[in-house]
C-alpha cells in the first residue's frame, strides 16, 4: 500500500531536506520507527491487549509488558537503533527479526553477493563500508556465510534424474589447512546434461586423492539420488574412472577427454617436433569412424615410435575408451570428444576462488564453491544445439541395442 501523496509532502515540508543525505538519514529513522512499531503489534497480538488498553479490573492477566531493550541493528541504510519489547514470562519472540539477529535480511544478502563474487573478507568490508557506511568484522563475515550451510547439504543431497544422456567429470585442486598443515585437496565436480539438453551441476567433492574407491563413492551417491540410466561419461585422466563406472553403470559408455590425452601425451615431446606430432594426432581423432582412426593410428605408431614410444603407447592403452566417440553421430561427437565444459565452468570457479590462497577447512571451500555454482547455473538457460536431433538419435541407438 503506498504512502498518500498529501501526507508525503507534508511530511517534507516538515523536515526541510536540502540533499539527498538528509532523505536517506530520514528515511532510515522512518525504517526504526517502523520496525519498532511492528515489534509492539506482535507484542500486543501475543499478550492479547494494547499497549494502553484498559483492562476489566476482574480479569487476570497471565503476562505483562516489561520494558524494552536497545539493539543497534546494522540495515542497507545504515546503522539504526531499535527497542525490542520485552514481556515478564518471556515468553516473547520477535518474528520478523530473530531474538539475538544484528543484521536485516538485505544487508545479509548483500554480504553473501559479495562474498559468492570470490571478494575478499577485507575487500567485503570496505565495499560494506562504502555503500552503507557500517563496519562490519570479518568474524560477521563467517557467521553469515555460516547460516547457508544447511543450503549447501540440501543442495549436495538433493534428488537428482533418472536418466542423463551426458555426465562429466573433472577435479578442481585447492590448497586447504588440516592439523596445522597446507595441503592439496581437490574438488570433484560432476555436471550433467539431462534428457532436455539443460545442463546442471550435479555435486562437488571434496577430497584428499583420486582413486577408484572415492569414485565409487561419489557414483554410488548419485545413484541413491535417483539417477539411474546414463549414456556416456566423459572423463579426464584422472585415476579410478573406468573401474569405479563400469561397477555402478556397468551398461555406460566412457569417453576420456581427447584434449587431456594430447596434452599427456604431449608432454615429454620436444618442442621442435610438437606442430608436426599433433598435426599427425589429429588426424587420428578427426577420422571419419573408427576404422580409418585406427589406420592412422598405425601410421601414428610406425611415425613415432621410436622417438616418443609411452605417448604412442598411451594411445594404444587407452583406445578403449578414447575412441567410444566414433560410434556416436557427428551431432553428439561434439559434445562429448572433450570436457570443455567442465573445464569452462572450473575457469570460473578459480575466477571467483583466487582471492582466497588457502582454505581454513573443506566446509568454507564446498560454501564458496555452492554460491559460485547458483551464480552460474542461473545463466544456463538456453539446451544444446540441435537438441532434438541428439535425443532422437540417442533413442535409435537404445532401440538398437535392446533389439
Amino acid at each position: 500500500m503506498k504512502i498518500p501523496k498529501e501526507v508525503i509532502k507534508e511530511y517534507v515540508k516538515s523536515e526541510k531536506f536540502t540533499n539527498t543525505a538528509d532523505i536517506m538519514e530520514s528515511i532510515k529513522s522512518m525504517f526504526a520507527d517502523v520496525l519498532n512499531e511492528v515489534l509492539q503489534c506482535e507484542l500486543d497480538e501475543q499478550l492479547g491487549y494494547e499497549k494502553h488498553e484498559r483492562t476489566d479490573p476482574g480479569s487476570e492477566k497471565k503476562n505483562y509488558r516489561n520494558g524494552s531493550t536497545k539493539r543497534r541493528m546494522k540495515t542497507q541504510l545504515g546503522e539504526v537503533e531499535i527497542s525490542v519489547p520485552r514481556d515478564r514470562n518471556g515468553e516473547y519472540e520477535p518474528k520478523i527479526i530473530d531474538k539475538y539477529q544484528r543484521n536485516a535480511d538485505g544487508l545479509e544478502d548483500k554480504i553473501l553477493s559479495l562474498y559468492s563474487h570470490g571478494m575478499s573478507t577485507r575487500d567485503i568490508q570496505e565495499q560494506i563500508k562504502d555503500l552503507y557506511d557500517i563496519n562490519i568484522s570479518s568474524e560477521l563475515v563467517s557467521k553469515i556465510s555460516e547460516k547457508i550451510m544447511p543450503q549447501v547439504n540440501e543442495w549436495q543431497n538433493r534428488p537428482l534424474e533418472e536418466y542423463y544422456p551426458f555426465i562429466f567429470m573433472d577435479a578442481i585442486h585447492y590448497k586447504l589447512r588440516e592439523n596445522h598443515q597446507i595441503i592439496n585437496k581437490a574438488a570433484y565436480v560432476v555436471l550433467g546434461v539431462n534428457s532436455d539438453g539443460y545442463k546442471d551441476i550435479l555435486g562437488i567433492w571434496v577430497g584428499a586423492n583420486e582413486s577408484s574407491k572415492f569414485w565409487l563413492g561419489v557414483l554410488n551417491e548419485l545413484k541413491s539420488r535417483g539417477v539411474k540410466n546414463v549414456d556416456l561419461f566423459c572423463v579426464d585422466g584422472l585415476s579410478g574412472f573406468r573401474e569405479a563406472i563400469t561397477a555402478v553403470y556397468p551398461f555406460a559408455g566412457i569417453q576420456r577427454c581427447i584434449i587431456h590425452q594430447i596434452r599427456s601425451s604431449t608432454r615429454y615431446v620436444s618442442y621442435k617436433h610438437i606442430k608436426e606430432f599433433t598435426a599427425d594426432l589429429k588426424l587420428v581423432y578427426g577420422a571419419l569412424n573408427e576404422e580409418a582412426a585406427m589406420d592412422k593410428l598405425i601410421e601414428f605408431k610406425e611415425k613415432w615410435q621410436d622417438k616418443y614410444p609411452s605417448a604412442v603407447k598411451s594411445w594404444e592403452d587407452n583406445w578403449d575408451i578414447l575412441s567410444t566417440f566414433f560410434a556416436y553421430p557427428v551431432e553428439i561427437r561434439k559434445i562429448i570428444y572433450t570436457t570443455n565444459i567442465i573445464e569452462g565452468l572450473n575457469r570460473q570457479f578459480r575466477k571467483v576462488t583466487k582471492t582466497k590462497s588457502v582454505f581454513p577447512t573443506d566446509d568454507s571451500l564446498r560454501k564458496m564453491l555452492y554460491l559460485a555454482s547458483r551464480n552460474i547455473t542461473k545463466k544456463w538457460t538456453q539446451r544444446y544445439k540441435n537438441w532434438d536431433i541428439v535425443i532422437r538419435q540417442l533413442e535409435i541407438m537404445h532401440e538398437e541395442k535392446t533389439a
